[in-house]
């Protein structure tokens, strides 16, 4: 519930939903790189500067996924330079990354598409996110 309450204080201090726009005026350095096939983005703490390291060959919708789950790094795990986020972190069951794929879906997925749509497939499209982000929204969201 704390993950839920921190994204809904960001959206409103930014009045965005948008990753990159967050990043930028948090001054967090968005970098697109062409980075090995299996490495979707990280995030690095350096001196102060936090940067979120994304994969350039990403297609744009996939490119939001990743920038919204390293935000979360950088928004909760501030300090923690934190490994490459690979094509199966979704199924982690690393702490701080299974908390910043939550911050990605609460950050990406809204909570009324939960019962706006049929099924996850349609939110997924819907919202252009994986359908595992919109299963995790799912659970979470049933959990509270």
């Amino acid at each position: 519930m704390w993950l839920k309450a921190k994204v809904q204080e960001l959206v409103n201090e930014h009045k965005t939903f948008n990753p990159f726009e967050i990043a930028s005026q948090k001054n967090i350095h968005v970098i697109k790189w062409d980075l090995h096939e299996q490495i979707n983005g990280y995030y690095k703490y350096d001196r102060r500067n936090r940067y979120i390291v994304i994969n350039c060959n990403l297609d744009d919708e996939f490119q939001r996924v990743v920038c919204a789950h390293e935000l979360g790094h950088a928004i909760l795990h501030t300090r923690v330079n934190t490994p490459f986020m690979t094509k199966n972190t979704f199924f982690s069951i690393n702490k701080i990354e299974r908390e910043a794929n939550r911050f990605a879906a609460e950050l990406l997925i809204p909570d009324d598409s939960l019962l706006e749509y049929n099924n996850i497939f349609d939110i997924a499209s819907a919202y252009q996110v994986p359908v595992e982000l919109v299963r995790l929204k799912c659970e979470v969201h049933h959990k509270n």
